[in-house]
């Protein structure tokens, strides 16, 4: 289990875990990020990264990215 920031672009993963506090699993699990779904790097801008999670395209901040286990 890695953290979704340091996964290879173009792959598909699928999500384990999702960390961080309350609010902060809140809103990630709101944009789709849950536990079993599949989340495909699109692109990383200076540690940012643009994310396709359930057919949709999402830009998450490198550290709402570390919270996201694949």
């Amino acid at each position: 289990m890695i953290p979704l920031v340091f996964a290879t672009a173009g792959e598909e993963n699928i999500i384990k875990k999702v960390g961080g506090s309350p609010e902060t699993k809140k809103h990630l699990e709101d944009l789709g990020f849950v536990a079993g779904a599949s989340v495909t790097i699109v692109n990383s801008l200076g540690g940012n990264l643009i994310v396709v999670v359930k057919e949709t395209r999402v830009a998450v901040s490198k550290e709402m990215a570390q919270k996201i286990m694949v």
